[in-house]
């Protein structure tokens, strides 16, 4: 019985636990991303910072431990939203954005915006049926409306088209759109993005019509750069990080084999090579970087309390019981700009300019961000972070709640790989939707590259419990075949590592030498992937 049911459709997987009298109409999807948040950053993965809305979703629903991004904003969001490996859709690397415009001649993987061979969830929901609302960060092709939301499924949006603002005061070129509307300057002192993006998704979901499923996707700017919070919040935690990042790494590491999250032989990889001991800055430089993770701590912290606004929304509407609601992250916590006393001034913390990392931006004003040591505690237990492929780097939270429909046990913990590309076929067999034939240009898409997690959604095993899974992030290379995974560095230019994942998940134990064919192997499945799926030639001949 167990090998007909996963052979089955997972749509039909779903069906088989259900009596025709439980059996859910087609749900409502919600799919939140968080920006720049490593893996250990909320509670229920392991984290000090209160989120007890996201806790309360995974204790009534499912965790991923094993759940993979691309590592960058723009090549997961590509993922996220087509169900393809991001250079099919023409993302290998960072969207464009107001200062950086899409090269004519740049390669078929490197457009820097979504292309004409992929099709987007809003694409493939809305003729099923669905109303496609969106709200927050786009940063999947700038230059020309054919590029925003609206052209690319979505009945509605507000946010930003760019890859990061002002939480306080977006303006200019990195300022706010309602629909293909820019907007100017809010003028309210109170502003702040991430309750403003809550906020246009909830007027999205009143107007929405009650027959209609809907499908939302909350992409919130928190808790990238620059450090801007609210100041009640920012109080909750100020002097809470002056013990440091190692012993806020150990403290998050037990809460996590605690939680069931990671093997209890698990061992902690050793502090970023970027990151100083604590006891080596001075007490100024403490108390500067206490501050600076206690504004990050509040951007999660408002963050997990606007997605309670919005699960208070879909209960006292009565579509909570029917909404699937998915949250993930795009990448690891980032280290930009590689220096443990963080990015930019001090005294940029909390202004409203919105500066990268560095010292200076458009508008003349500082940046802000947290550094590598504090990067480095967000992503526990694992090495690296954002742009790395190092678990660091890519590892992501991902829950999964839907009372009317999940069959694991509440609060369960799924250990089995998934990646980015299984939302979309996820989307299509909970809402009944089939892939497109034809992309809005006519040709063809691309075939999906992702598997459905309808089976851990049913508690049911993966039909196929061996997968291989492909990265490359500007030269950075990966790729994972079960339970082994290699890894290229950029910045070594060195040869591949290999790990055994099932007994060194924090990759301390370099395996290459003494499993040449292992390594072989897997680096030359990396090398016909990434001839076949627009990863090579990154440049055009």
């Amino acid at each position: 019985m167990k090998a007909l049911l996963t052979a089955l459709s997972t749509c039909a997987l779903l069906g088989a636990f259900l009596t025709a009298a439980e059996s859910p109409s087609r749900p409502n999807i919600v799919l939140i991303m968080a920006d720049d948040m490593g893996y250990s950053d909320i509670g229920c993965y392991g984290s000090e910072i209160p989120t007890p809305n996201l806790d309360a979703l995974a204790a009534h629903g499912l965790r991923f431990s094993q759940f993979y991004n691309t590592a960058r904003c723009s090549p997961t969001r590509a993922a996220l939203l087509t169900g393809l490996n991001p250079h099919q859709a023409g993302m290998g690397t960072l969207a464009e954005d107001p200062g950086k415009q899409a090269k004519p001649d740049a390669a078929a993987g490197y457009q820097e915006y979504l292309n004409d061979r992929c099709v987007t969830l809003a694409e493939a929901l809305r003729p099923a049926g669905y109303r496609t609302l969106m709200s927050g960060k786009w940063h999947l092709g700038y230059h020309g409306e054919n590029k925003w939301p609206l052209a690319r499924g979505f009945d509605r949006f507000y946010g930003i088209i760019s890859g990061a603002s002002s939480y306080f005061s977006p303006k200019g070129a990195r300022g706010l759109t309602l629909d293909n509307t820019p907007l100017p300057t809010p003028a309210d002192p109170t502003y702040y993005t991430t309750d403003a993006f809550t906020d246009h998704a909830l007027q999205f979901l009143r107007e929405s019509p009650a027959d209609r499923p809907f499908f939302l996707y909350l992409a919130f700017t928190a808790p990238h750069w620059p450090l801007h919070a609210r100041a009640e919040d920012i109080e909750k935690f100020r002097g809470k990080y002056r013990g440091g990042w190692d012993n806020l790494r150990a403290a998050r590491f037990e809460r996590q084999k605690q939680l069931g999250l990671i093997p209890t032989d698990t061992v902690l990889s050793p502090r970023d090579d970027g990151a100083r001991a604590w006891n080596e800055l001075s007490i100024e430089q403490q108390e500067q970087l206490d501050y600076r993770m206690a504004v990050y701590a509040a951007q999660v912290h408002r963050m997990d309390h606007n997605i309670g606004r919005l699960v208070e929304h879909l209960r006292t509407t009565g579509k909570l019981e029917n909404t699937v609601i998915l949250f993930l992250s795009d990448n690891g916590g980032c280290a930009e700009p590689y220096t443990d006393l963080g990015g930019g001034a001090f005294s940029a913390i909390n202004k409203p300019s919105a500066g990268g990392p560095g010292n200076k931006n458009a508008e003349g004003d500082g940046g802000s961000a947290y550094g590598t040591g504090w990067a480095n505690a967000s992503n526990t237990p694992f090495r690296r972070y954002k742009s790395r492929l190092h678990e660091g780097g890519i590892s992501t939270p991902l829950i999964v709640h839907w009372p009317a429909g999940l069959k694991a046990k509440p609060g369960s913990i799924n250990s089995a790989p998934g990646y980015l590309t299984d939302i979309m076929p996820t989307a299509l067999e909970l809402a009944r939707a089939t892939y497109p034939a034809k992309t809005r240009s006519g040709e063809a898409p691309y075939a999906l590259v992702g598997r459905s997690l309808c089976p851990a959604i049913a508690a049911q095993p993966f039909p196929d419990q061996t997968r291989w899974l492909f990265w490359e992030q500007y030269n950075n290379k990966a790729v994972r075949h079960g339970d082994w995974k290699a890894v290229q560095p950029a910045e070594s230019n060195g040869p591949w590592e290999l790990y055994d994942l099932s007994r060194d998940r924090t990759e301390l134990h370099d395996l290459a030498i003494s499993e040449p064919a292992r390594i072989a192997k897997m680096t030359a499945a990396w090398q016909q992937w990434a001839e076949t799926h627009q990863v090579l030639p990154k440049k055009r001949p």
